[in-house]
């Protein structure tokens, strides 16, 4: 898959196959949309193309009430490209491009730079200013420039509809699982292990704790047995602290912190991938930190017996 950004190197696209969308955390609603664009694109035998937004357009409409992504740029790509595209386009939105009215956005944007034979987009996906646009109105314009427009119904698990906001609700209620069944792979983490105040060492638990980027949304406060990617690749059983560490006074910034299980080497900078399994406990206060370790060899236990024998993956399914 190639990765462009902004509108250059469309000459290699023209009369693609097109999935448009957010796609945020590429969850199974999105993966039925781009599987489709895939397989119209084989038959016509044109590229398929992924066109979305950098970043996520809730970030610049509604910086003061953002909804929390589910996945960083980086995963984003990682997980489309699994599902067989060939060129993934990140518009830069800003408030020029959410200026265009719909007509607009289909006629300078999709049709001057993609002249797309298919656009794939889903039963509620809403574009242009305002969020006017909507399936209705693209399928108008495409019968008028000439392109045909599919509309992927909605997808549900369980009779629950998939979405990015059902998924962000069972994260914050700890339900992994089910986050889980709704994304089609285990909800995860990324970031860079920075330096942090020692007290895991201190407590017998080392800790690496992890920078996750600010615009991700964190799952319930609380601790998970979790999957750890290392760098070399390999995958280790661990347990994950999400949360303000109560414990320790009133810190008002959330942290992620992971102990390894049976681990020892250096992490420092290196870049970490958690796969959260399942919610152990929530977020509490101790009274000592004698109640602390108790706690935490307990939360270890209960984690390896959970653990045992699972396998990791990060491929949607």
């Amino acid at each position: 898959m190639r990765v462009r950004y902004g509108l250059q190197g469309t000459d290699a696209v023209k009369g693609c196959c097109v999935a448009l969308g957010n796609f945020d955390g590429v969850h199974r609603g999105h993966q039925e949309l781009i599987h489709a664009t895939v397989k119209k694109a084989q038959e016509k035998g044109c590229p398929a193309v992924v066109v979305t937004f950098d970043p996520h357009p809730a970030l610049v409409l509604t910086p003061d009430d953002p909804p929390g992504l589910l996945t960083t740029k980086e995963q984003k790509m990682e997980l489309i490209a699994g599902l067989g595209v060939d060129f993934l386009y990140f518009l830069p939105f800003d408030l020029n491009l959410a200026s265009l009215t719909p007509e607009a956005f289909v006629r300078q944007i999709l049709w001057t730079y993609f002249y797309p034979s298919l656009v794939v987009v889903g039963f509620n996906y809403t574009f242009g200013r305002g969020g006017r646009g909507n399936p209705y109105l693209l399928a108008a314009l495409g019968r008028e420039l000439g392109f045909e427009v599919e509309v992927i119904p909605p997808v549900k698990v369980r009779d629950h509809l998939v979405s990015s906001t059902a998924i962000r609700e069972a994260l914050a209620a700890g339900d992994v699982a089910l986050a889980r069944e709704f994304l089609g792979y285990w909800p995860t983490l990324v970031g860079y292990v920075v330096s942090g105040e020692g007290r895991g060492r201190l407590l017998g638990f080392p800790t690496a704790n992890i920078a996750v980027e600010p615009e991700v949304r964190l799952p319930a406060y609380g601790v998970y047995a979790c999957r750890v990617k290392l760098p070399n690749g390999s995958w280790q059983a661990g347990i994950v602290n999400i949360g303000k560490r109560p414990t320790f006074g009133s810190n008002l910034v959330p942290t992620v912190e992971v102990h390894l299980l049976d681990f020892s080497g250096y992490l420092y900078g290196e870049k970490l991938k958690l796969e959260l399994r399942y919610f152990l406990r929530p977020e509490k206060s101790f009274a000592s930190s004698h109640e602390l370790i108790e706690q935490i060899g307990a939360d270890i236990r209960r984690a390896r017996q959970i653990l045992k024998g699972v396998t990791s993956s990060f491929k949607v399914t």
